[in-house]
Order: C-alpha cells, then structure tokens, then sequence
C-alpha cells in the first residue's frame, strides 16, 4: 500500500532510493508496514526524524494506545500477539505491539490498557525476554497500577508442574497492584489455537467502551521484530530434505543424525542462534499397532477441526501420539474405568511420571477400553511441530538448513518407542518432503564486535548452534577467541562433527576446545568438569569481555554448568556466592550470557 502510494507519484528519490525502499516494504509484514506508513507520515508532518509519540500518552490531542506485551521463547507468544495487533489494527485501534524485553518498565505507570501474551519456560520460569519485567513488577519499585486495565492470555504445558505459571504471576502482580482485569485470564495447552482466538476477540470486544477507534494511525513494532520469510508455523514452507547421515558410531548406544534440508527459491532467511521449526507425521507402524490394539476401521471417517478425514489419516498427520498429557490420562481413565489408573491420575505427581515414562500405544495397552474412533481422536491433543537448533550458518550453505537431531528411543515390555519427529527424520529418505519453518531465536544471538571473544558450552546434540556460530564467524573472518567444551559418552563413537572442530583448531578459528567423554574412565567426567577445571582461565576470558553460551538439557546439565560458573566467579572472582549469582544476573542482562536449553 505504501509503495503503491509513492508509484503513483513523479518520484523525488532515486533509482537506487526507490529499489531499497522495495527490498525493505518486501520484508516487511501487513502491520509493519503501517507503521512505517504512519511513521512517514509523521515525519513529514512534523518536519522531524523522530518517532512520534505513541504510547501512553495522557496529554491532550494524543490519541489512547491499546499496548501489547509478548513474552515468548519458541515464538507462540509473539505469533499470538501479532494476530491480536493486527486485528486490533483492523478495527482501527492504535496499537504498541512490544515484546517485553524490549518495553521500558517506567512506561508501565503511563499506560491505561495492556493486553500481554506471555508463555511459561522450563518449570514455571519467564521466558528470557518477559525476565525484566517479571522481576520489576514482583520488587519494591512497581507503581500502583489504579488506572490500568489488562488482560493476559497465557501459553503453557499441562504435562509440567507450573502449568501457565509466568502468566498466572502476571496476573496475580498486575491485580495486587491495583490493575483491573477486562477479562479474565485464559490458561491454554500446547493446542492453544481456538482458545486464543476467543480470547483475542474477547479483549477486543471489551476494549470497545475504554478506548476510542482512531484509524489505526500508528503501529509500534519491536525493534526484535526481524522478518525471515512469508513461512510460518501455520504456513509452512515444503522443502526437500537431503541428506539423513548418522554421525555416531556403530558401537554408539545412540543414534545421532546429521540432517540437511534444502529450502529452494523459498526465501528463508535464518540466522545463526535461530531454531527450525519442523512438521511430522507418525510412522505407519505406530499408526498400525493402535488401530489394532483398539479394534477400530482405519477407514471410518472422523472429524479434526471440522475437516473430516479417514482414522489412519488423522492419527498419521493430525494427532500427536508419542506424548502424553493430563486430560488424555484422565480422559482415558474414565473410559477404561481402571481402579489404578483413576487413583493414579487424581495423584498429580504420579501421572506426571506416568506422563514423562510412557506413550499413547503405552496407555491403551496397560488400561484397556472400549473407545469409538471419533470418541479416541477427540482426546488427542494435535501434532506440534519440534523446534531444533540450526546447526548451519547461510553464509556457509547458502540455501540449506542443517540440524543435528538424535533419534528418541526407548525400549518399554520389549517394544521401541520413538520420538515423532526425531523418527521421522531418522527415517526420512533422499528427496522426501518436510515442512518447515524459521522460529528466530533473538536471545541466542553471536556478539555484534566479531572481535569479542566467546565461550560455548553444548554436549551432545547442544553443540548443533555452536557450528553455525563458527561457520558465521569463520565467514565474518573474526578475530575473537573461540573455545568450545564438549561432551559425550565416548570419544571414538560419540565425538560430533570430530573433523570440523579439529579443522577449525589447526586453522585458528577454534583457540581450544575441551572434552569430556563420561564413559571413557571409571569416573564420570561432564562440561561442568571441564569448567570447574579451567576456571582460572575461563575467568580471565570473562575479565575480558568473553560471552558465555549453553545449549542442551536445561534438567541437569545446564543446572550444573551454571554452579559451575558460580563457583568460578566465588573462587577465581574473590566473590561471595551472593555476589557470584549477582554477576551472573549482569552477565545475562548485558547479553553475554545466554542459553538454548530444553
């Protein structure tokens, strides 16, 4: 629309000017491009180059901002709010659509109306870019809140123990300081479509009589807001997928896989730091062994959001069906009328480590129930696409993505489960399609100086980002220091990408690597080891500005390699362990410490 706009006109900009100005509008979203149109418009009006003041104005002529906070760590939340902003846009609101690592926490007190989307990481943490002001609004220096009115929507898993927990807290803080709710707080699961949409049309209904419509002039989007493509979670792009080459040895009591996958004249763009977000579908065997055990038609049509299809189809590319979760043990428990699997699922720790040890095949085989096909498809949640970290940089593949995925697998009464996702890439042949998509990743970001040193901790399949962090800084042919420790069962069969990292040594783009190979002695040896072991060192590359990164297990390891550099900074820093987990806290919050960890 801008663009159409600015071709009508006898244009004062360059050929050269007007060619940026295409590469930049192609780039951009429905809503970003009405903010820069708003933006220009202001400009020229004003006769200024700053942005015009937008949110939370209370001065007289300054139009009422509805304000709208995301925090997100695989991107639901902030696709979420999107939605939300541009259809608030539609109906013509002015909207400030933020996320909230980016929102400055004075403005809180100058907002009228703020609508937040935020989801739960790990067990019951904020994500990273809702941190800042999930611990301002819980200290001392959060204002009173009388004139705000809010609503949040909150992303989470039931499988987990803090079930929607950062949004609960927002909530409860936001009340406590006097905020009043315009509708209650919506707590959704992983299939968390349908009750978004409700609860985007229920804000939007109930900010009718705060907030006058004033044409959508103006639409903030945050600074983080890096467009990658027209391929979404909910549009994905069908790419091609190349190679599927196991990279653990014959004797490995696991199978590690180096995936590439062609993405076309699609256009993606990624960065290193970024997570690929990949479709499945279960495998026919899976698919085969429920239909069976369940005694149902393969062909009997049901029915998956209004679209009806046959039973073998839906359980292959609708429904998930290698995990668990609460209502499903529940539901299922009052199906099968089982005495030990209803005490089992009213005992919410017990069905959580029920959960965690066992799949759907599992469940209908311990308790059995008669179950019509619709009835069993109508207690599956639907497939959620699995997020991996990219293990290439473009400016070293140009237009593939590579990942390094480890094959899920179980052995439960004899029979091998598998991972949905993991299985299906592990047994994916040349040429076969796959889904995909770009989930940026903006707090697992290289330093901006190519020259700042970095220190990377990533066992096992966690070192996936560290070799497109040294394939983007090999092609930037920066100058900082690298250090990479790495860690698996064994040397001879488990040493990832041995080749590449060896090669980056003897050039001198890798200045050391260290390695711990548990299985390799009679003691146990991890990362946290190896940093415990070289915490005088590593201290010095803290000292000199090194950032720090870890990507893997969030369970235990980087639990253990966090009080590993706690110690470091009480012994080598002369710190108290108050002052340790302080310098830590600035660490992150400057962006030299970051974590990938799931």
């Amino acid at each position: 629309m801008l663009l159409k706009e600015l071709s009508s006109l006898a244009s004062p900009l360059s050929a050269g000017q007007v060619d940026k100005l295409k590469q930049l509008s192609a780039e951009l979203s429905a809503v970003q491009l009405a903010w820069v149109s708003g933006y220009l418009a202001a400009t020229s009006e004003q006769g200024v180059t700053g942005v015009p003041q937008v949110a939370g104005s209370n001065e007289a002529g300054t139009e009422q901002v509805i304000t709208i906070l995301y925090g997100s760590q695989t991107g639901n939340s902030r696709g979420v709010a999107t939605e939300l902003a541009e259809k608030a846009q539609a109906q013509g609101y002015a909207v400030n659509l933020t996320s909230m690592g980016d929102y400055k926490t004075r403005q809180l007190k100058q907002e009228s109306l703020l609508l937040l989307v935020v989801s739960t990481h790990g067990e019951g943490d904020a994500p990273d870019d809702a941190i800042e002001l999930h611990k301002f609004l819980n200290s001392k220096r959060a204002p009173k809140l009388d004139s705000l009115n809010y609503s949040v929507l909150a992303l989470g898993d039931s499988s987990y123990e803090f079930f929607c927990q950062t949004g609960k807290d927002f909530d409860s803080r936001l009340s406590a300081l006097g905020a009043k709710a315009i509708a209650p707080i919506v707590e959704c699961d992983v299939d968390y479509q349908e009750q978004a949409e409700q609860w985007q049309a229920d804000v939007l209904e109930a900010v009718k009589p705060l907030v006058q419509s004033a044409g959508a002039s103006v639409v903030s989007i945050a600074s983080n807001q890096t467009a990658t493509s027209s391929f979404t979670k909910q549009k994905p792009y069908t790419a091609e997928l190349l190679v599927s080459q196991k990279l653990t040895g014959r004797d490995s009591d696991r199978d590690v896989r180096h995936v590439e996958i062609e993405l076309g004249e699609s256009g993606i763009q990624y960065q290193a730091g970024d997570a690929l977000g990949v479709w499945f579908s279960n495998s026919n065997e899976l698919v085969s062994e429920l239909i069976t055990v369940l005694s149902l038609d393969e062909n009997e049509q049901v029915t998956v959001a209004k679209e009806s299809l046959t039973l073998r189809d839906a359980l292959t590319n609708k429904k998930e069906l290698t995990q668990l979760y609460p209502g499903l043990v529940s539901g299922w428990a009052e199906l099968s009328q089982d005495a030990e699997l209803l005490s089992l699922s009213a005992d919410k720790a017990l069905a959580r480590e029920f959960i965690n040890n066992h799949q759907v095949a599992d469940l209908v085989k311990l308790y059995p129930a008669k179950v019509t096909a619709e009835q069993f498809v109508g207690l599956l949640r639907g497939i959620t696409p699995r997020l991996y970290s990219i293990a290439s940089s473009q400016a070293e593949v140009e237009s593939e993505v590579h990942l390094t995925v480890a094959l899920v697998e179980e052995e439960r009464d004899g029979v091998s489960r598998f991972g949905g996702a993991s299985k299906f890439l592990a047994s994916a042949e040349e040429g076969q399609e796959v889904q995909v998509y770009v989930e940026p990743n903006n707090h697992f970001r290289l330093p901006e100086n190519p020259d700042t040193p970095v220190i990377m901790v990533g066992p096992g399949t966690g070192v996936a980002p560290f070799r497109a962090f040294m394939q983007e800084r090999a092609a930037q042919g920066a100058a900082g220091k690298t250090w990479l420790f790495f860690g698996n069962p064994h040397f001879e069969q488990d040493f990832l990408y041995q080749t590449e990292w060896q090669q980056y040594l003897q050039s001198g783009e890798l200045s050391r690597i260290d390695l711990a190979f548990s299985r390799d002695q009679d003691h146990k040896i991890y990362v946290q080891h190896k940093i415990a072991e070289q915490g005088e060192q590593l201290w010095q590359w803290l000292e000199e500005g090194a950032h720090f990164y870890i990507c893997g297990d969030a369970e235990r390891m980087a639990k253990d390699v966090h009080q590993a550099l706690l110690d470091v900074a009480v012994k080598f820093g002369n710190k108290t362990p108050e002052q340790a987990a302080e310098f830590l806290e600035e660490l992150r919050a400057a962006k030299r410490y970051q974590k990938d960890v799931y």
